[in-house]
């Protein structure tokens, strides 16, 4: 005779399955890793998250190159603290994606393969102390206008790793900000140093937004899924909105002939951006793309010794 079986209720189908996901979007709560997900999304948060801890990492780099010339031991705490907080935006966002099946390394390997993207705006080279200053103030400061929103991700992980990272960044731009503020009450030549730093940054921190929202491919989708919260565009016009007001107080000049206030909205109107640069740029043709995926390449490659005694140290001891 044949042992009895439990009766045992039936898994939801995935229809059921994906309407329970639907109606958890609409009413604006998160999910959670261990909570059932189209493969679109979990594809598409892996996407976005990745790009965004490889571009903390990779972010790392232009500062970094300062740290030993910066002019005083107060400028190089400051910096290398900053420079270790990016560091650790980048393993928050690895541990992220790792919550949806993603293999860190694997992700450091399609970086470097030239698989994965990361911020356009760290393929430029910083040339002068001053950049140290407008990268703080122009280049977090257009980070917190895209990361504030993502504190709302429907995607809890990310979001709950955002706050951390968005209340980093708002003091890495007050810091930059303050650096900008000490030179431009210093020499001539300081200031036309900050002005100089100024011009080479500006266009790229308004392309860090992404492609146009009617050149952009995965915005319309993220949004419907509550990932993101604002088009390229919108974020875009936040970012020129709030950076001209402090521009005038800092007493710098906006490379934009055409940068205007349109008194019919109250919002600022800025020129033309050259997208073909932007192309030129994510493609790998930056003015420094070889360079910082050639170091983050050795970074990988001359520490594999190090993550291969840990984990046989951690074998060792769990055995």
């Amino acid at each position: 005779m044949s042992a009895p079986t439990l009766d045992r209720p039936a898994a939801p189908d995935e229809a059921a399955l994906q309407a329970h996901f639907d109606a958890t979007i609409a009413a604006d709560k998160r999910v959670e890793p261990r909570d059932w997900m189209p493969e679109g999304y979990r594809k598409g948060l892996i996407r976005q998250i990745a790009q965004h801890a490889h571009s903390e990492i990779i972010g790392m780099q232009p500062e970094g190159d300062w740290l030993l010339a910066a002019p005083s031991l107060r400028r190089k705490a400051i910096l290398l603290a900053k420079v270790q907080d990016e560091a650790g935006h980048g393993m928050y966002l690895y541990s992220a994606a790792e919550t949806l099946g993603a293999d860190r390394a694997d992700l450091t390997d399609k970086l470097i393969e030239g698989r994965h993207k990361y911020s356009s705006i760290f393929n430029y080279p910083t040339l002068t102390y001053a950049d140290v200053g407008v990268i703080g103030w122009l280049v977090d400061g257009a980070a917190i206008c895209n990361q504030v929103p993502l504190c709302r991700s429907s995607y809890g992980p990310y979001a709950r790793a955002m706050i951390r990272v968005c209340k980093e960044e708002s003091f890495h731009q007050r810091q930059g900000y303050e650096l900008l503020m000490t030179m431009m009450r210093g020499t001539d030549e300081q200031r036309a140093m900050v002005q100089d730093a100024v011009d080479r940054w500006w266009w790229p921190s308004l392309m860090m937004f992404g492609p146009p929202d009617d050149d952009s491919p995965n915005s319309a989708q993220s949004m419907a899924w509550g990932i993101k919260r604002h088009s390229n565009d919108e974020l875009r016009q936040r970012y020129v909105d709030m950076s001209v007001p402090q521009a005038e107080a800092l007493g710098v000049t906006l490379p934009d002939p055409e940068l205007r206030l349109d008194p019919s909205t109250g919002r600022y109107r800025f020129g033309q951006i050259d997208w073909d640069e932007f192309k030129r740029v994510i493609s790998g043709n930056g003015p420094a793309n070889a360079e910082r995926i050639a170091r983050r390449r050795a970074a990988r490659d001359d520490n594999a010794w190090v993550i291969e005694a840990a984990t046989a140290y951690a074998e060792k001891h769990a055995s």
